[in-house]
């Protein structure tokens, strides 16, 4: 075969074989073929697009281009939970302990935050002590132990699409369908679980805008799962407003906590409480209304919050900060927001607040940029809520205060106040089956 054919087939709007595909990223990731070719493929994919036959060649692909986890030494039935990425999202922070305490196994590995998307990982490392690279073997018996355990993703595993993606994020190519279900899927795909069960954002926060986007995106990764053997779930839930008021690391550790406690804030709780009961129904725990009982039931006797603490012990980290989340450290600066005119709060572009909480310090840019634990913002009104002129919208932290001018004008330019009350809108717009 020769890249050169591979390449002029698929800017002519063929279909690539997936003896064709397998062999370009084998080529890829042994450095047989140069990124100028890669990136030639990857436009060509994102003006021509893929069939499902294809992306479920690519994305196989790139989950055979590395290691294999086996979790066979693990006991029960392994389950995982994937957002396709948000702001303020700490869902897995709380799903995965309420579903672990009911019973069945969370081997995950997560990512770090890059951009305006925080990540489950930079989340964890706000506990002092929490160790996130683990040797396998320790991971496997803490899953054992406790029922779950998180840490960072293998360097190992998929690293096709390390590549891919450090090449698309410079060319312009990232936003393309086949791209991203081989992305997402052959990563999860190269972990050992049973039941997955997706969290496709949709809204101004999220990498899909719209809802038909959102669907046809969960829809692909749902059928390359069940592909393989897994049992697949998606729901596509609304990103056009933060999840809860904490956004930034140890804020959103802290919210995560009192949510396990049974006093989060109310749309994170509905959230977390529907993302738990679909993954034990896909584990056959009972019907939707039976888990649905018995995750609220887990909150309310802190079975899930004992379980969090036990995993965070079990992985080097302090489990008294859990226990008594007062114990995060406050940022050295605070600054509060205030509104410029009466009315409500008729829309914010999520991606903004993420921005502004990177501004604080809370992100990274780079993968080299070291967080600010501390930074962040939490929101004092959100979509729907009535504000005077002078009242509070949000708390802005950081160690830096010269952070505050660049945050504050971005929260404020994304935050829209008007007259009229918007129209509540549900938070999971629809299920993939």
């Amino acid at each position: 075969m020769r890249m050169y054919d591979i390449i002029q087939k698929k800017r002519d709007g063929g279909a690539l074989s997936a003896a064709e595909i397998e062999w370009f990223i084998d080529g890829y990731v042994k450095g047989k073929i140069p990124d100028y070719q890669a990136a030639a493929l990857c436009m060509a994919i994102y003006f021509k697009g893929m069939n499902l036959e294809e992306t479920t060649a690519l994305t196989f692909a790139v989950r055979d281009s590395g290691e294999r986890l086996d979790f066979s030494e693990i006991h029960g039935l392994r389950v995982d939970k994937h957002s396709t990425g948000g702001v303020g999202d700490k869902t897995s922070l709380v799903v995965t302990p309420i579903v672990a305490s009911l019973g069945v196994k969370v081997a995950k590995m997560s990512g770090r935050g890059l951009g305006h998307t925080g990540g489950t990982i930079d989340k964890l490392e706000a506990i002092p002590g929490f160790c996130t690279d683990l040797p396998v073997d320790k991971f496997k018996e803490i899953v054992n132990e406790v029922g779950i355990a998180i840490v960072g993703q293998n360097a190992s595993l998929a690293p096709a699409d390390k590549l891919l993606y450090a090449l698309r994020d410079v060319t312009a190519t990232v936003d393309s369908l086949p791209l991203i279900v081989s992305s997402i899927m052959g990563k999860k795909l190269a972990a050992d679980d049973d039941c997955i069960v997706l969290d496709v954002k949709t809204g101004s926060g999220s990498f899909m805008k719209t809802p038909q986007k959102s669907k046809e995106l969960a829809e692909w990764m749902v059928e390359i799962g069940k592909r393989a053997g897994k049992r697949m779930r998606a729901l596509i839930t609304d990103m056009d407003r933060p999840l809860g008021y904490a956004i930034g690391n140890s804020l959103e550790v802290v919210e995560a906590v009192e949510t396990l406690k049974g006093q989060g804030p109310e749309d994170l709780t509905e959230l977390c409480v529907a993302l738990a009961s679909h993954i034990l129904e896909l584990a056959e725990k009972g019907n939707y209304a039976e888990c649905e009982r018995m995750v609220r039931k887990a909150i309310e006797d802190r079975t899930a919050l004992d379980t969090f603490a036990k995993m965070v012990e079990a992985q080097g980290g302090d489990k008294e900060w859990i226990l008594h989340p007062e114990l995060f450290p406050k940022a050295k600066f605070k600054h509060t927001v205030r509104a410029k005119t009466k009315g409500y709060v008729v829309s914010v572009d999520t991606e903004s607040y993420g921005v502004a909480s990177l501004l604080l310090g809370a992100g990274r840019n780079t993968k080299e940029d070291v967080i600010d634990m501390a930074a962040g913002i939490y929101l004092q009104a959100k979509t729907g809520d009535f504000v005077n002129e002078g009242d509070p919208i949000a708390i802005l932290y950081s160690e830096k205060e010269e952070r505050f001018a660049a945050a504050e004008a971005k929260l404020l330019e994304a935050t829209k106040i008007g007259e009229n009350k918007p129209k509540e809108e549900p938070l999971v717009l629809d299920i993939v089956e």
